[in-house]
């Protein structure tokens, strides 16, 4: 078959009826799956990220049809829109469509652009998301996956654990270097495996405007403890691992070597804001020490954090979880954990003294799902005590601690990095719960798809609590095509309005109040199941935003209308982040008046994660999660009250 004819067909199967079965049933089941010249030789081996390789032969993703999106988003932002001002953005949409209108010719410039990219997202997606984004990745990008937690009745216990899990990390990365990670599949449409591949040796590299990607494979993890930065090498010179003796025995002499806190610690400047990180980066290069010590960290397989106790036994049970997530996110300030840190590493595993144990992951290559399942992993093999015990027979190489020189301008950005992160950690507020009363097996039961249940839970939550519709994100994997990475699920839709307003109705029917919430659900399905087909709204409007600037087009009036800019404040920021134990995932919220919600639905619980910032009055965690849990149980009495036996 030649190139053409192959281009052809993957755009063709885009539109397969059956792969649009398969998503549909996978939707059903909630598969939804987000210088200084001296550093001139640093830099040169870092890119940013390759273009996709179709090597497993996958459709493209698709252009969408320009009236088929204006359509759909003239529907979304209804809810945000009074009749005079719903008026005006259709006339503004009536226009930016016509024959004659600039999104003819944007969608033109666009097409072109995909017959060229396999992906012709992906690239953009990269810069516009990620690397040009300058506020800090802690809390603003970067998420943290809390483990289920762990009793260490000793230091030995905790180092242990540590072993474990580089070992676990290992094998898992021998896998994707083996290609032999199972593909995932939609259905009968397999997903695109390549974020797998960039979890391991991958680092983000701070730079003025735009950072940078930085990929290896090295034998080498990064070890933190008390701020201090050690380079361990986990293979012995006969090319064998090392066990895990060999391994606590290395860490043990990390933990000698820095049991004082290094207050001239560099990671704590990896919270900063890029451009003031990518000038302290500068400075620190000027270095040849330091720069040997940064490719040294940047280079490594992932980063190993050793931390200091945070007191999860001494804390109140209900408040575990929420301390967990908050060490995960961002250390709990540069007085806790959070100068244990190197926040640019795609992987950092911690292992915390009293037991919280999990990782922290920069959100750049790879989406939440390729992470939960390496989070699986490491649990199912430390849990059946899989590591090895077969020792490697030349001296292992003894840990390198990494000392930088560092002068007085960077000891005072470090100084300053302290105080942002602690202002950061001050401004989060986190509740994280396990809601116990039903999990997707009720649901299910109900012929219903849990992940739209649950969303249509947060809507009703939202309006119950600020009486208004609140724009919803939850992200859609679209890796059923090369280089696929995300679509937002607008869940906020007239249909999800008119169920939360029916639910609060006094006067409403428990039939009534059943109507309006299949009615929402469906209409979020459909929703998303279109979003897993790349054909949301949010990513062509970008597509066609990001066409215009690249052309010197002036920016349609579309992107200040009020309906795109009320619609696209996303004050709910969701995902579902399914890991088979029991570990959820965390995040802060979009916008500033936000709530962010992180779910992990399981057989009969949920793992809840939410957060908003404390700044805002009207956003209070507590309230969020009562409102939530009041709608979950809301919802459940519907169900049960309106069998057909008492309808």
């Amino acid at each position: 078959m030649s190139v053409n004819s192959r281009v052809q067909k993957s755009n063709n199967d885009s539109q397969n009826p059956k792969m649009l079965q398969g998503i549909r049933a996978c939707a059903n089941r909630a598969f939804i799956l987000e210088p200084y010249i001296s550093s001139l030789q640093l830099i040169a081996n870092y890119t940013s990220a390759k273009p996709a390789e179709n090597v497993q032969n996958l459709p493209r993703l698709p252009v969408p049809k320009l009236d088929d999106t204006l359509n759909k988003y003239l529907k979304t932002v209804r809810p945000f829109l009074n009749d005079e001002e719903f008026t005006a953005t259709s006339k503004l949409i009536k226009e930016f469509g016509s024959e004659g209108g600039v999104g003819r010719k944007l969608q033109n410039l666009l097409e072109k652009r995909a017959e060229k990219h396999l992906n012709w997202l992906e690239e953009w997606w990269l810069n516009t998301a990620y690397l040009e984004y300058r506020d800090p990745v802690v809390v603003f990008s970067s998420p943290g996956l809390v483990f289920p937690f762990r009793k260490f009745n000793s230091q030995h216990d905790q180092l242990k654990y540590a072993a474990a899990t580089l070992l676990a990390a290992l094998d898992y990365k021998a896998l994707i270097d083996g290609n032999k990670i199972p593909t995932e599949m939609m259905g009968k449409n397999p997903l695109d495996m390549t974020q797998y591949k960039k979890i391991f040796g991958t680092c983000r590299i701070p730079w003025e405007k735009r950072d940078k990607l930085s990929f290896n494979d090295s034998t080498h993890v990064t070890v933190i403890h008390n701020n201090h930065i050690f380079s361990l090498d986990l293979w012995g010179e006969d090319k064998k691992r090392l066990s895990e003796d060999q391994i606590i025995e290395a860490l043990k002499k990390i933990i000698k070597q820095s049991d004082k806190h290094n207050n001239q610690g560099i990671g704590i400047l990896t919270s900063e804001n890029r451009d003031t990180w990518a000038k302290a980066y500068q400075l620190i290069s000027k270095d040849e020490n330091n720069r040997r010590g940064l490719r040294d960290v940047e280079s490594s397989v992932a980063v190993l954090c050793l931390d200091a106790g945070a007191g999860l036994w001494a804390a109140p049970d209900a408040a575990r979880r929420s301390l967990a997530a908050a060490h995960t996110i961002h250390g709990a300030g540069a007085k806790a954990n959070g100068g244990n840190r190197w926040f640019d590493k795609t992987v950092q595993f911690i292992v915390g003294a009293d037991g919280i144990t999990g990782l922290t992951y920069e959100h750049s290559p790879a989406e939440g799902q390729p992470i939960a399942v390496l989070t699986d992993f490491i649990i199912n093999y430390i849990d059946q005590n899989k590591s090895s015990t077969e020792p490697t027979s030349s001296r292992p190489k003894d840990p390198v601690r990494l000392d930088f020189n560092v002068s007085n301008e960077v000891a005072d950005m470090i100084k300053t990095a302290e105080v942002n992160l602690d202002k950061l950690v001050a401004n989060l507020e986190l509740n994280c719960f396990k809601f116990e009363r039903f999990g997707k097996n009720f649901i299910k039961s109900h012929k219903m798809s849990p992940d739209s249940f649950l969303q249509m839970a947060m809507q009703y939550a939202f309006y119950r609590l600020h009486k208004t519709p609140g724009a919803h994100y939850e992200s859609a994997a679209t890796r059923m095509f090369v280089g696929g990475r995300t679509e937002t699920i607008r869940s906020c839709s007239i249909e999800s309005i008119e169920f939360a307003k029916a639910m609060l109705d006094g006067q409403s029917s428990p039939k009534t109040k059943l109507a309006s919430m299949k009615k929402a659900i469906n209409a979020h399905k459909d929703y998303t199941v279109q979003a897993l087909q790349g054909l949301g709204v949010d990513r062509h409007l970008l597509g066609l935003k990001l066409t215009a600037l690249e052309n010197g087009i002036q920016i349609p009036k579309l992107y200040q209308d009020p309906g795109y800019v009320r619609s696209a404040h996303m004050r709910i920021s969701t995902s579902q982040v399914a890991c088979k134990c029991d570990g959820f995932m965390c995040y802060g919220p979009l916008v500033a008046d936000g709530y962010a919600t992180c779910y992990n639905p399981r057989d009969n619980d949920v793992n809840f994660a939410t957060s908003a910032f404390v700044a805002h009055r009207d956003t209070a965690c507590a309230h969020y999660r009562a409102a939530l849990e009041h709608a979950l149980q809301d919802m459940h009495d519907v169900l049960v009250n309106t069998t057909p036996s008492k309808l």
